[in-house]
């Protein structure tokens, strides 16, 4: 049986992948509290897509969002203004959304039980184009100040999920494009997909 926690949400307007790295700029008192509160007991919140409302809170909206979701762990956090906090965070497992409930203040909190990691696949050769255009554009990307850069190590090129997730962090895709490849449980599949639109958009060198 997978493992099962009970753990504030946090509805975005994005989609965060195992691996991917999400910066955020806190200013809600619901979301500082709950920032504060992971960093001081070392644990996580759940990223899930919202479909329905605003990230920040209007008076008689109650947010509507996807049922799956990534664990997200707070990497850095600094705060130059009151009242004001930057964070960045790692994304961890998957999970799916058992229940969930809107507690005083606006903070949600769901009863989620973790799904299985991506199983390690290695790469095989006929979508190493995939991984080597990512080498690419990671070396491009030497010159972006370290706060900046989109891709927290370790890094891990020979393999199907992590390549994959790093693809859907990067490409413009929709966030129900990006929430339908989360949800793919087969790391290679989405591996296939991502280089299928590489490849369309002449990003793979033969």
């Amino acid at each position: 049986m997978n493992a099962q926690l009970t753990i504030p949400l946090f509805p975005l307007n994005t989609v965060l992948f195992p691996g991917g790295t999400l910066r955020l700029q806190i200013f809600e008192a619901r979301y500082l509290e709950m920032i504060a509160r992971c960093i001081l007991d070392q644990a996580p919140f759940g990223v899930v897509l919202i479909t329905h409302g605003n990230e920040v809170r209007q008076p008689d909206v109650v947010e509507q969002f996807v049922s799956t979701g990534t664990l997200a762990t707070v990497q850095h956090s600094v705060s130059d203004t009151p009242g004001l906090l930057q964070v960045v965070c790692r994304g961890g497992s998957r999970f799916q959304i058992l229940s969930a409930e809107r507690r005083r203040g606006g903070l949600w909190y769901g009863e989620v039980e973790c799904l299985a990691d991506d199983r390690v696949v290695r790469i095989p050769s006929e979508l190493q184009g995939a991984s080597d255009a990512l080498e690419r554009v990671m070396l491009s990307l030497a010159a972006v100040p370290q706060e900046r850069w989109p891709l927290l190590p370790p890094f891990h090129l020979a393999d199907c999920g992590w390549v994959a997730n790093r693809w859907c962090d990067l490409l413009p895709l929709s966030n129900r494009q990006k929430h339908d490849l989360l949800t793919l449980d087969n790391p290679l599949i989405r591996l296939e997909l991502m280089h299928d639109m590489l490849d369309e958009h002449g990003l793979i060198t033969s």
